[in-house]
């Protein structure tokens, strides 16, 4: 039996209609500070691209910003898609924050680009670059730890931070993020804990978290496997109101992905995509498409309070996850908030 160490959140900054990214970072602070106060260990930005309701493109300037204003909540990327960028660069700016923010930073690498293949081509990256992904989280290590494998060059600043003792010691620790078998053998071969993302992509959970608990390898790191499972909660006052919210949740869902794929295919390639009618909505629900992306949601509590921590403590157990990471799914922020508030209060978080 593997117990529950810690929960904690993600945030993809979300921009609701007729908003501005300036809305969204507002309310990742307000968020922040609300999880800080009710016991929440982390929060994890995403890295995503050419999403117009996702802000969170630049983890690191958004942890920057919300470390400001925040005091002892742990800040980090879930994550950094490591393709997508020079390691040297990831660890000055990781470097930059651990010293900014000592015993704060979490650093969770992916190698997907987060993006569709058009955007893809936008940012440089090249087609065989999820196949240097090991070797780059090696190299950002280096870099991290002030055990540089590129002869002559170092991050400055590094992860090394001194306390007032003049002790000093590394302040950002690695995650490996995955949806499938490879994140899994790679943390598991690397000593490395584990972030499974099955708050979207659930299809692999189970078999990725075995493989990575069987073949893991203990290192200076890390002695024993650490799992963090992510899932999605929906909570209200009554489990009515809960299934209205989720439901608004999963049309609005299907509607923005609907959309994302006319601008990608060049369809109102401005910004006039083709809004759909509820009837239309409806056709869209119940079809391949729409059931794929509302598949995609597989693990999601939805409920009162005590449903959704029944729903939470099964769903760890059958995970065998040492932390809970959780992705708030609600058609509101208010609502969201509350959901936050709510699943707390059923964990018993910040209780003596």
């Amino acid at each position: 039996m593997v117990e529950l160490e810690k929960i904690s959140l993600i945030d993809f900054c979300t921009i609701f209609s007729g908003e501005s990214a300036t809305d969204a970072f507002r309310r990742s602070v307000e968020l922040a500070q609300r999880a800080e106060d009710l016991g929440i260990a982390r929060i994890w930005y995403a890295e995503h691209h050419n999403m117009p309701s996702i802000s969170s493109s630049a983890p690191a300037v958004l942890i920057a910003h919300v470390g400001a204003k925040t005091k002892r909540i742990r800040l980090g990327a879930g994550g950094v898609m490591l393709p997508n960028h020079s390691p040297l660069v990831v660890a000055e700016q990781f470097g930059a924050l651990a010293h900014m923010y000592p015993g704060r930073i979490d650093l969770g690498l992916g190698r997907a680009p987060g993006t569709d293949p058009v955007t893809v081509r936008a940012l440089r990256r090249r087609p065989d670059a999820a196949d240097a992904f090991p070797n780059d989280v090696l190299e950002l290590d280096g870099y991290l730890s002030g055990n540089s494998r590129v002869p002559g060059v170092q991050a400055v600043p590094n992860a090394l931070v001194s306390d007032d003792a003049g002790e000093t010691s590394r302040q950002v620790p690695l995650y490996i993020l995955g949806s499938s078998l490879f994140g899994a053998q790679l943390a598991a071969q690397l000593g490395l804990p584990y972030a499974f993302a099955s708050h979207f992509a659930p299809t692999y959970l189970h078999q990725a978290i075995e493989t990575y608990r069987r073949e893991f390898q203990p290192s200076k790191t890390l002695a024993e496997p650490y799992v963090i499972a992510a899932v999605n909660v929906c909570a209200a006052d009554s489990e009515e109101v809960a299934q209205e919210n989720y439901r608004q949740v999963l049309r609005a869902r299907v509607r923005s992905k609907a959309k994302n794929a006319q601008r990608i295919r060049g369809i109102g390639a401005t910004s006039e995509t083709v809004e759909l009618d509820d009837a239309q909505l409806d056709v869209l629900m119940n079809s391949p498409f729409g059931q794929q992306i509302t598949g995609m949601l597989r693990y999601t509590a939805v409920g009162t309070k005590d449903q959704v921590a029944d729903y939470l403590r099964d769903f760890q157990q059958q995970a065998q996850a040492n932390e809970l990471m959780i992705s708030l799914q609600t058609p509101r922020f208010r609502d969201s908030l509350h959901s936050l508030e709510l699943m707390a209060e059923g964990m018993g978080l910040g209780a003596d």
